[in-house]
């Protein structure tokens, strides 16, 4: 028997009621953003913020009484946080971030993992996914745990390129077992809805479905979780930056203008928020001609080393444009796996090893750098 559909699914949910109002789930507007994908139903409950301890017991109701469903295995249900119109509000930051030198107290949502790395960019197709996939498999062949968090949720890349179908199994009664390509921990919304399925999610949304990747996954103990982050500094990277301790943060560009000029508000945004800037890596840096040899600089060169001395931080490697490196992340073979002598992959290793080091750098220091803002 197949999985229900939409209509079927709201039925059902029709018959649970919020434990104050007595009124249904459904009525109140509550259960939007419902997906499909095989056997599996996942789904949001939009609630007030001061209800979301009170409310777990009513998100967990839910996702049994669809796990219950013919033609359903699994059901995943996120509580978003919206605030009420005319709820006070939190007391805004200072203008200038967490105090220098300090990091704001955060509950630890990922107690086994030793840290994390997120790979930003402050625009899209720089390769930003690529380079992500890559480092965490280079992190791996350096003989680390290694997990991989794909955050963006509207266009979730991981999937494809690291080779893996399939559903997360569950582990428990709420938490899910991550998926697994050479050695590497993954998960991503892409394992739990169709890949051409659009993710039609308000903020609170992306940020509920954020933080159930972390907290409601049973990633056990890791060295490094390298998250890929979605283009742009909006609700993705603020709820990874307030929500876990950030080791570091690696920032992908192209040496063009238009991409750096992004990259620097990136920057400028991990530091606002006390995120330390391992670096910059200029993606498509050259090309080499397979016939004669010769090397193009098709999207300039240079420019992400400039950006990286201008602004105080690190340049991380030149990743060189090549085609392999397309066909096998099309493929879902990463080329520091498949083809680990090429100079393609010792590039990537090589930024894993400047990475490792950063790390341990990092977690070995007492004291950190106080940021730097550069304004344009």
């Amino acid at each position: 028997m197949g999985a229900p559909g939409r209509e079927e699914i709201l039925a059902r949910l029709s018959e649970i009621r919020h434990p104050k109002s007595g009124r249904s789930i459904v009525e109140l507007g509550m259960v939007s953003g419902i997906v499909v994908r095989g056997s599996n139903v996942g789904f949001a409950l939009e609630i007030d913020p001061a209800e979301a301890e009170e409310l777990e017991p009513l998100r967990r109701q839910c996702e049994e009484v669809v796990r219950a469903m013919p033609g359903v295995t699994s059901c995943t249900v996120v509580l978003t946080a919206e605030r009420t119109p005319g709820a006070a509000s939190s007391p805004a930051p200072h203008p200038g971030g967490p105090a220098r030198g300090q990091r704001p107290e955060r509950p630890r949502l990922l107690p086994e993992v030793r840290s994390i790395v997120a790979v930003a960019s402050g625009k899209g197709g720089v390769g930003k996914s690529t380079t992500a996939v890559n480092l965490a498999f280079g992190l791996a062949a350096l003989g680390w745990r290694v997990g991989l968090l794909d955050a963006d949720i509207y266009g979730p890349s991981i999937p494809r390129m690291s080779g893996v179908q399939g559903r997360p199994k569950l582990v428990d009664e709420r938490r899910l077992a991550p998926l697994e390509s050479f050695g590497v921990k993954l998960m991503s919304i892409g394992f739990l809805v169709d890949e051409e399925a659009p993710m039609i999610w308000r903020g609170p949304m992306v940020q509920g479905a954020l933080q159930q990747m972390m907290a409601d996954v049973d990633w056990g103990a890791l060295d490094v979780l390298v998250v890929d982050m979605p283009p742009g500094t909006g609700d993705a990277q603020l709820t990874m930056a307030q929500q876990v301790p950030l080791t570091g943060a690696v920032i992908v560009s192209t040496p063009q203008d238009i991409a750096l000029l992004d990259a620097r508000k990136a920057i400028n945004m991990f530091r606002k928020v006390d995120v330390p800037v391992f670096g910059i890596v200029e993606n498509m840096s050259y090309f080499v001609c397979p016939h004669c040899g010769g090397r193009s600089e098709i999207f300039s060169h240079g420019g992400a080393r400039a950006c990286a001395e201008r602004y105080g931080v690190d340049f991380l490697a030149e990743i060189p444009l090549d085609p392999l490196v397309r066909e096998l992340s099309d493929a879902g073979r990463p080329i520091v796996v498949t083809h680990p002598e090429s100079p393609q992959a010792r590039a990537y290793l090589d930024l894993a090893k400047s990475v490792r080091d950063r790390i341990e750098a990092q977690l070995g220091s007492a004291t950190r750098r106080p940021p730097r803002i550069v304004h344009e």
